[in-house]
C-alpha cells in the first residue's frame, strides 16, 4: 500500500520525550499509510504508549517533528489532535458508571435544543452508532452494570464515533473474550478497507500477526525495527522486543509431581442446576483449566477462593475441609486468589507497594492485635520478584507486569500453599511474561500448587504441568500439558459431546 501513496498519512520524525531525567523516547522515526493497520510493540517501559500519546495529544515532545499527511503539526493538546482527525481508545477505562450507554457514547459530543440536552436525539444518534459498529448494547442500560469487557467494547465504539483518518488502540482486547475479539476484528478491517491508518497497541504476538500488516518495535525508548508482518515469525518479533526466543518463556517443567494433594474437589457445582467436577491439585503442580468463554472455569476459581457460594460438593486443602463462601476461611487453610481485575480487585492503586504486599500477612492477624510490620521481608520478596522500584511508591503507578509482581508479593508474604490465578499475564508485555512464569514455577518448587484460568491457550499448554477443559460446567479432559496442541484442547472444548471424565 504504502509504494502507491505519495506520502504517508502520519509520519513522526525523530521525536524524544523526557519526564525528570527518564528519557522515554529517543530520536523515534515512525510512517503510517493510509489503508494500513500498523502494530506498535515492545515491553513495559519500551516507549510505544508515550509514543502514541505524543500523536494523540495527550504530551508534546521535547524534540522531532510530527506530519499529518505531509503537513508539521503542532497536536499539544487531545481536543487538537481530535480536530485533527486523530482518535484513541485508551486502555485505560474512561467510561462514568452513573451514565447510560448512550450518554456515554455522546459525552463530548452532546445533542441540545433550545439550551437543553435532547435526550431522544442523543439516544437515536446511540443507536445508529452501535448499529453501525455492530456492538450489541441496550443504549439505555447503565455502564455501572457492564461487565468489563462490555465497557471495552463501549470505549472502542466511543472511538469510533468520530470522522478520524487516525485511529489508535491501546491494548483492546485485553478484557475481550473470543467473541468480542472477532468483532473487533471485523471492524479494524472495516477501518482499513476505508483507507484509514489504525495504530495497534499490543503485546499479544498472536493478534499481531491476525490483524496487522506492518509491525514498529521499540525498546528502551528507541526504534529497533519496522517490518511488513510477512517478512516476521513470532520468533523473530520476541527476539526483536526482548532479545530472547519464544521457548525461553516458559521455565522447565519438573520431571514428576509429588503425590501429595495440595487441594481435593469433590461434586462442585460450577453453575446452578450444572454437573459437577471433581479433581485434585497436586503439590509442586500447575494446573491449567481451559475453556471457551462463559463455561464456568471462572465460577469454579471463585467458589475455591470463598468468593462465590458453593451449591454442595466439598473442598479440602491437604486433609481440612474448607466451608463454603468465606474468602477469610479459604486464606486461612492457604488458599489466595490473583483476580483478573488487579486494578478493580486485586490492588489498592493509591496504596504503596509495601502496603500493598503486607495486606497479605494483615489478613491473618486478629481485629485486636497490632497491625505488624517487616519492611526487610518486603525488601527481600521485592527483589526476589525483580521489582527495582521504590517500596514507597504508589502501586498505581506501575507497569502492569509490576502490579501483578506486587498481588504475587502479597500471598508469598503471607505464605499461602494454593494459588488461584486468573488470567497470569494479561495486559502484561513479553518480557514480564518470562518473570511471572519463573516466580510461579518456583513457587511450586518450593512445594506450592497453582490451579491457573487462562484464555491465551499457548500460555497454558507453555506454563502448566496438566490441562483440564471445561465445557458447560463440566471437566471434559484432563491433560498433560507437554505435548498438547491448542487444536486438541480447541477440539475437547467445542465438542458436543463428552470427551472424558477428569480423574486424579
Amino acid at each position: 500500500m504504502a509504494s502507491k501513496e505519495r506520502q504517508p498519512l502520519v509520519e513522526l520524525r525523530g521525536v524524544s520525550k523526557s519526564f525528570g531525567q527518564n528519557a522515554a523516547l529517543k530520536g523515534v522515526s515512525l510512517a503510517g499509510w493510509p489503508g494500513s493497520i500498523h502494530a506498535v510493540t515492545g515491553e513495559n517501559g519500551a516507549g510505544k504508549s508515550t509514543l502514541m500519546k505524543l500523536l494523540a495529544g495527550v504530551h508534546v515532545p521535547d524534540g522531532g517533528e510530527i506530519l499529518l499527511k505531509g503537513r508539521s503539526a503542532a497536536l499539544g493538546t487531545p481536543a487538537r489532535a481530535r480536530r485533527a482527525g486523530i482518535s484513541t481508545v485508551f486502555q485505560e477505562l474512561t467510561i462514568l458508571p452513573n451514565l447510560t450507554v448512550a450518554e456515554n457514547l455522546c459525552l463530548g459530543r452532546e445533542l441540545t435544543r433550545g439550551g437543553l440536552l435532547d435526550l431522544r436525539a442523543l439516544r437515536r444518534e446511540a443507536v445508529q452508532v452501535l448499529e453501525h459498529t455492530g456492538i450489541a448494547l441496550d443504549p439505555d442500560r447503565l455502564c455501572g452494570t457492564l461487565t468489563v469487557g462490555e465497557q471495552q467494547l463501549l470505549e472502542i465504539a466511543k472511538g469510533l464515533h468520530s470522522e478520524a483518518d487516525v485511529f489508535i488502540f491501546d491494548e483492546p482486547t485485553a478484557p475481550l473474550n473470543r467473541t468480542e475479539v472477532d468483532k473487533l476484528e471485523g471492524l479494524l478491517r472495516a477501518l482499513k478497507g476505508q483507507g484509514k491508518l489504525v495504530f495497534y497497541i499490543s503485546h499479544r504476538l498472536e493478534e499481531i500477526f491476525r490483524f496487522c500488516d506492518t509491525v514498529t518495535v521499540l525498546k528502551d525508548g528507541a526504534h529497533v525495527a519496522t517490518q511488513p508482518i510477512e517478512a516476521l515469525t513470532q520468533e523473530g518479533l520476541v527476539a526483536l522486543m526482548v532479545g530472547r526466543e519464544l521457548e525461553a518463556l516458559f521455565p522447565e517443567r519438573p520431571a514428576s509431581i509429588l503425590d501429595l494433594p495440595a487441594l481435593r474437589v469433590e461434586c462442585l457445582a460450577a453453575t446452578p442446576h450444572g454437573p459437577a467436577v471433581s479433581f485434585t491439585l497436586h503439590r509442586g503442580e500447575i494446573l491449567g483449566i481451559a475453556g471457551l468463554e462463559g463455561q464456568g472455569q471462572r465460577e469454579i476459581l471463585r467458589m475455591l477462593a470463598g468468593e462465590l457460594p458453593r451449591d454442595g460438593g466439598e473442598v479440602h486443602a491437604a486433609t481440612a475441609a474448607i466451608p463454603p463462601g468465606s474468602v477469610e476461611a479459604a486464606v486461612r487453610h492457604g488458599i489466595a486468589l490473583l483476580p483478573e481485575d488487579r486494578k478493580g480487585e486485586g490492588l489498592y492503586l493509591d496504596l504503596s507497594i509495601e502496603d500493598n504486599i503486607w495486606l497479605g500477612p494483615l489478613r491473618q492477624t486478629a481485629l485486636w492485635r497490632r497491625a505488624p510490620r517487616d519492611p526487610a521481608l518486603v525488601r527481600r520478596l521485592a527483589e526476589r520478584m525483580g521489582l527495582r522500584t521504590p517500596p514507597a511508591q504508589p502501586v498505581g503507578s506501575l507497569s502492569g507486569g509490576n502490579q501483578q509482581k506486587a498481588m504475587l508479593g502479597r500471598w508469598l508474604a503471607a505464605d499461602v500453599q494454593v494459588l488461584l490465578v486468573e488470567q497470569p499475564t494479561r495486559g502484561v508485555d513479553v518480557g514480564a511474561k518470562a518473570e511471572i512464569y519463573e516466580l510461579l514455577r518456583r513457587f511450586t518448587a518450593e512445594g506450592g500448587a497453582i490451579l491457573a484460568v487462562s484464555g491465551d491457550l499457548p500460555e497454558l499448554i507453555g506454563m502448566c504441568d496438566r490441562i483440564l477443559v471445561v465445557r458447560g460446567g463440566a471437566i471434559v479432559a484432563d491433560l498433560p500439558a507437554h505435548g498438547a496442541t491448542e487444536e486438541q484442547l480447541l477440539g475437547h472444548a467445542l465438542r458436543s459431546e463428552s470427551i472424558s471424565k477428569a480423574t486424579a
